[in-house]
């Protein structure tokens, strides 16, 4: 290799960023961690986890005061900083969802397909009892769930495939996504309401669910007492 080449090679690296910043004074030091931060999730087109963000502050940085302070500054923005799908991302507040429907014809992160009652409905039971087959799904509500309506929540990037069930056959299980997180504003599962607390509110009803009136969409051939598991 050429000395020109080498040179060249070497200007192609990236600088080393100085994250530690010891010779500003620490007032000076925070600032400069939080206009990273920032920056980075501003930067981003999807949430931006602790690891990422690790990586332009100091090792005695507490990323979460750091958030915290960002948090603090925006409090009188259109836009704020919130915690989704194991991350952080800046979103537009809600209650200017009007003002940008009326400007673009849908709000912010209302880009993807609308999903139907049943496919809406399949996603939840996935959300609640995953890891979960399509033979579960097809015998919970006592319809079969079709390989089409499965590959419409794959399509939008909500579900994927879990590990395979130890049932016979050892079908596929679904599983939600960091996409779907991000969606239904989520930072982990662990945030859906309880199943109980939505049926005690009255919008869920297990005997609506299992009727399947309220579930267009479904395959009309019910399945037996003993359904076949299918991946």
């Amino acid at each position: 290799m050429s000395e020109a080449s080498a040179r060249r090679k070497s200007n192609d690296q990236p600088a080393l960023l100085d994250t530690e910043l010891d010779h500003l004074p620490p007032e000076l030091r925070w600032r400069e961690w939080m206009g990273r931060v920032e920056a980075v999730i501003f930067a981003a087109n999807e949430p931006v986890t602790r690891s990422v963000l690790a990586r332009v502050v100091g090792r005695n940085c507490n990323i979460e005061l750091v958030i915290d302070d960002i948090r603090a500054e925006l409090a009188g923005r259109p836009y704020e900083l919130v915690a989704v799908a194991g991350g952080w991302q800046h979103r537009t507040k809600k209650i200017f969802g009007d003002a940008i429907r009326a400007a673009f014809g849908t709000a912010a992160g209302e880009g993807a397909k609308e999903l139907s009652q049943a496919e809406a409905l399949v996603l939840m039971c996935i959300a609640y009892f995953q890891p979960i087959t399509r033979g579960e799904l097809s015998s919970f509500f006592g319809k079969e769930v079709s390989r089409d309506l499965i590959g419409v929540l794959r399509g939008q990037d909500l579900i994927a495939s879990g590990p395979r069930s130890p049932q016979p056959g050892a079908p596929y299980t679904y599983v939600t996504t960091k996409t779907f997180l991000s969606q239904f504003g989520l930072d982990t599962l662990r945030q859906l309401p309880e199943f109980e607390a939505l049926e005690d509110a009255g919008l869920l009803s297990k005997e609506k669910l299992l009727a399947g009136d309220i579930v267009p969409g479904f395959s009309s051939n019910h399945r037996n007492a003993h359904p076949e598991i299918e991946d």
